[in-house]
């Protein structure tokens, strides 16, 4: 079912420029996306990983990478390939905003508070499930602070996914930086499978099954 399928996976954090030193960011590390890239390959998938600006990089010949730095970057990469992707896996944590001025020069501290101001970036996930194909399959991350299933269960749904990986920050070993993670995975059809802790490679594996289900569902 994954051989042969062109797969696009994203992966990491994006960073959002205040001036040439200085950005906004966060702590996503990038292993869950390339883990899930190289799972994608051994099954035969042709992959493209979209990757934020993180160390980690993805070593299986079936993959090709694309480094980027800012969400446009990743919305521009996302638009480019997303069309002629069977299977997409939005796991970058992409900043929700960015300095709308980005100084040339580093800004001088100065006696007062630094005041930015900020603008929404463009909703990549809700693009790709508002341009969807006939058999495209669309998955979406959710990382909440919260066990937040309800708040996975309305992105699903609101942003068209065909499935969700659930993630918390409050399970000890799951999330950024680690190399664990403990995921909840809902579909489109109400189903839901909640997995133990273990290695990202392991939850890999875990998403490719759940993929090969959703397909099987989809064409009963």
């Amino acid at each position: 079912m994954i051989s042969g399928k062109k797969i696009l996976v994203t992966a990491g954090p994006t960073y959002e420029p205040i001036d040439p030193v200085r950005f906004i960011g966060n702590r996503s590390s990038g292993k869950m996306g390339v883990a899930i890239a190289e799972a994608f390959a051994d099954e035969g998938g042709d992959v493209v990983l979209i990757k934020g600006p993180v160390r980690i990089e993805a070593d299986h010949t079936k993959v090709k990478t694309i480094n980027i730095e800012t969400a446009e970057e990743m919305h521009s990469a996302c638009m480019k390939h997303c069309t002629d992707s069977d299977i997409i896996i939005m796991a970058a944590a992409v900043a929700d905003y960015t300095p709308i001025t980005t100084h040339a020069e580093k800004l001088k501290k100065g006696d007062g508070n630094l005041i930015l101001e900020l603008e929404r970036t463009k909703d990549i996930l809700a693009q790709m499930g508002l341009q969807k194909k006939e058999g495209q399959i669309l998955i979406g991350f959710a990382l909440e602070s919260e066990e937040g299933s309800d708040n996975a269960i309305q992105k699903l749904k609101k942003k068209n996914l065909d499935m969700i990986v659930l993630n918390s920050l409050q399970n000890k070993g799951a999330g950024f930086q680690h190399d664990t993670n403990q995921v909840t995975i809902f579909d489109k059809f109400g189903n839901s499978n909640k997995f133990d802790l273990k290695s990202k490679a392991e939850v890999a594996i875990d998403i490719i099954n759940a993929v090969k289900n959703y397909a099987t569902h989809a064409q009963q």
